[in-house]
């Protein structure tokens, strides 16, 4: 696990660390590793690599990073080599208010030696192109019970520099007319991992080690937004600037 590579992620969230040889990496951090590089000719329109290999091909054109649950069980040590098990735990589609919905889980493993350091399990839902004369689903409105809450901004150079960390080639993160014209969004969407980072991240700083964390995405925030990231408790959140709720989480300190 590349010190280099977590250093460009410290960079990008703006964080003035660096990590040597033999350093822990930050819980997340091996977001920035892994990278699957696909030719041209293998991703879809969006720019993430086409369904019908370990994800089944389910017709439906949108994909959205919808949350997910982390256990950890060691931590992960830069410059070590690790490795990483991908299974599709479960896929099944549905019909939602907005239509035809795909919901898939994968299970992650990441391994340093014979030690399992993380399991992962990323929630993915894939949906129809909107309709032009579709009413947009109200996000949820955010707690206000907030212990401690801190701001944060986001802008298209860090968008960019975290998809290409993550080697996370959907559109709506870096081109905006995709993302405005093709799904409707009103800029460039920031990503939900860079948000649930953002936490995981607070909740290290204010509770200590993790043991677990889980986040779902509950509301889309752009690129020109300011947002809250707050806590009460153990709970966690995304406050964005007109009040709604981005994003929910939980966490649990390592005894």
């Amino acid at each position: 696990m590349d010190v280099a590579r977590a250093n460009a992620l410290h960079a990008t969230l703006g964080h003035d660390l660096k990590v040597d040889d033999g350093g822990i990496l930050p819980p997340f951090f091996h977001q920035a590793y892994f990278w699957q590089p696909e030719p041209p000719a293998a991703l879809g329109r969006d720019g993430h690599p086409k369904v019908g290999g370990i994800i089944p091909d389910l017709g439906l054109p949108r994909r959205m990073w919808a949350g997910g649950r982390l256990a950890f069980h060691a931590p992960l040590v830069a410059g070590v080599k690790a490795t990483k098990v991908t299974r599709c735990e479960t896929a099944r589609q549905t019909t939602g208010r907005t239509g035809a919905l795909a919901f898939v889980t994968l299970r992650h493993e990441v391994w340093q030696g014979d030690e399992l350091c993380v399991m992962e399990w990323q929630d993915l839902v894939y949906r129809a192109d909107p309709s032009p004369d579709a009413v947009r689903p109200q996000a949820p409105v955010a707690r206000t019970d907030a212990q401690s809450a801190e701001g944060v901004g986001f802008d298209a150079t860090q968008l960019f520099r975290y998809s290409a960390l993550t080697f996370n080639g959907h559109r709506i993160h870096y081109d905006l007319p995709y993302a405005r014209d093709i799904e409707g969004y009103d800029g460039l969407v920031v990503h939900g991992p860079l948000l649930a980072q953002l936490l995981m991240l607070k909740a290290q700083r204010e509770l200590g080690d993790l043991a677990t964390f889980s986040f779902r995405a509950t509301a889309p925030l752009m690129d020109f937004e300011h947002a809250k990231l707050c806590r009460s408790g153990t709970d966690f959140w995304v406050s964005g600037p007109d009040d709604r709720q981005c994003m929910v989480a939980s966490a649990t300190a390592a005894s």
